[in-house]
């Protein structure tokens, strides 16, 4: 198929198809005489996966170390549950600063009066201060 219906066939762009071939992601399409890039049902598979993959979430760095690991017969399923594990931890980690930030936006809407007056906690939080 050429790299159009592979794109539609996988919900990943062009642009990235050829972005994922350029970094090793992907290997390389065949390619017509006049070429043209062509792509069989596996590396659409593979497309699917790098989309599920990133749809989750996970690096692209992580999606190689997956994708090694699905082509990889002899893998052990620990070191596929390792690195889920891994990034599950900087989600909490993320979650946890992200939740943190929340708090502290919220206190500090919390303290702006929201009306007609200059005086606003919001700003006087963001501007810098002498030390």
């Amino acid at each position: 198929m050429t790299i159009g219906q592979a794109a539609e066939a996988s919900g990943i762009s062009r642009k990235m198809i050829r972005y994922y071939e350029e970094t090793g992601l992907l290997p390389p399409a065949r390619r017509s005489e006049s070429g043209y890039r062509y792509y069989d049902q596996a590396a659409v598979e593979q497309m699917q996966f790098i989309k599920r993959a990133r749809d989750m979430g996970f690096s692209l760095e992580r999606v190689g170390q997956l994708m090694s690991l699905w082509h990889d017969d002899k893998r052990h399923s620990a070191d596929v549950k390792a690195l889920a594990q891994q990034y599950i931890t900087e989600l909490d980690e993320s979650i946890t600063q992200m939740q943190a930030m929340r708090n502290e936006l919220r206190d500090w809407v919390d303290h702006c009066h929201g009306d007609d007056r200059p005086e606003c906690a919001i700003i006087d939080h963001l501007k810098p201060h002498a030390d």
